[in-house]
């Protein structure tokens, strides 16, 4: 007899499967084979959580604090996270203005699912985050890609942004430092996009997760700061995954108007009930704990940043914007494109360069087409100098094989 086959909702078969994750996935298969595999691929700190952090999770458990907690996240953990906006920022929020999701990406899909729906279009700047489009893709509606420039250190440009406007358009998400170019808008960008997002009704979503994470003495603008004005239509989604160590752990928040925290609450309520109760006390304990980590996470990353800046800059060919926050490089290897590998391959795209990269100098990197920008090859910095190093020496080693 004939087994059925049954048929996948339209949805799934227009996103694919996140690029960064099948990438670590397969560097760890090749490392579990005996592969020195080199890992820059994977988006998170090479740092241990804190010790405190590990403390107040184990003793959630041991006080049987493990059932399920309010929808929004226990009462004390969104205290918190107001504490720390109004610490950190100035910015002034009350408890039923947080939602705790389990993760950031979580936060933006509740959040995507709340606010947009088929005909809306979502500004997305590329290189972007590679599950932006995805997230607004579930939702029904489009993600319209606004391409940034190289040559402008990835900043975004206001006549750009107005040429990809439309009367569809319903909002916009900017990601300062940027995941993958380390980049930071300037805030003459963020003023006209707060102009446009004021005259046009825009939500504008700001995803924060690595405003932890920035080098130098300069103030990082921010969307709130350069125009104080945009607080009942902004978003900004956070969490301790890369300022605690904690990818893990799962904690992301959302810190917005009443109305659409509650909405996102519903639509979590209907999924994932809470994020875990053990993780939500971890996560209280980063944020009302001492908080020296982040900058000592920082300052750990500085001589690797500058070290791999300095090893990339040095190949023939390659261009680097320094990032300015994160723990990403994304330098521009298209010079390579073209050019071929002993067995006669041709390196077309980033694809086939990172998958040559894997195959004969077992390195893990996410090539650029993953973040709308083909291009590009993504590097993280979080790792040991020592692998960093070794890393591009076989980098420049790879790229000079190639006829």
């Amino acid at each position: 007899m004939d087994v059925p086959i049954i048929e996948l909702a339209a949805r799934v078969k227009e996103i694919k499967a996140s690029p960064t994750l099948a990438v670590d996935a397969k560097a760890k298969a090749l490392k579990a084979e005996g592969a020195d595999v080199l890992n820059f691929s994977v988006g998170e700190p090479d740092f241990d959580t804190p010790p405190h952090v590990c403390e107040a999770g184990k003793a959630a458990i041991d006080e049987g604090f493990t059932r399920y907690t309010p929808v929004p996240g226990i009462l004390p953990l969104r205290e918190a996270v107001c504490h720390r906006l109004a610490t950190d920022h100035g910015w002034s929020y009350q408890p039923d203005q947080i939602q705790v999701s389990c993760g950031g990406k979580h936060g933006l899909y509740n959040m995507a699912q709340a606010l947009f729906g088929p005909g809306d279009e979502v500004l997305v700047p590329a290189p972007y985050w590679v599950s932006y489009p995805p997230i607004i893709q579930l939702a029904g509606a489009t993600p319209v890609i606004v391409p940034l420039d190289e040559g402008s250190d990835f900043d975004l440009d206001p006549a750009v942004l107005q040429r990809y406007a439309s009367p569809r358009t319903r909002g916009i998400i900017l990601n300062s430092p940027s995941n993958p170019t380390g980049s930071v808008l300037s805030a003459g960008a963020l003023e006209a996009v707060g102009k446009m997002a004021l005259e046009r009704g825009w939500v504008v979503v700001s995803d924060d997760i690595y405003d932890t994470i920035v080098y130098g003495d300069d103030q990082l603008p921010h969307i709130l700061e350069v125009d104080p004005r945009l607080s009942e239509q902004t978003l900004i989604l956070n969490g301790v995954s890369k300022s605690f160590a904690m990818t893990g752990w799962r904690i992301g928040y959302t810190a917005g108007p009443k109305h659409i925290i509650a909405a996102m609450n519903k639509i979590q309520s209907q999924s994932t009930s809470n994020p875990s109760s053990v993780a939500q006390r971890a996560a209280l304990a980063a944020l009302t704990g001492p908080q020296d980590f982040p900058r000592q996470m920082r300052d750990a990353f500085v001589p690797r940043l500058n070290f791999i800046m300095e090893a990339l800059t040095a190949i023939n060919g390659v261009s680097c914007v320094r990032p300015r926050g994160s723990f990403y490089v994304f330098p521009n290897l298209s010079a390579y494109f073209g050019r071929k590998t002993k067995d006669g391959r041709l390196i077309g795209d980033s694809v086939a360069l990172a998958d040559y990269l894997l195959e004969e100098a077992l390195l893990a990197t996410v090539p650029g087409a993953a973040f709308g920008a083909d291009q590009f090859i993504r590097f993280s910095f979080a790792t040991s100098m020592e692998t960093l190093e070794e890393g591009m020496k076989r980098l420049a080693d790879a790229l000079a094989g190639l006829q």
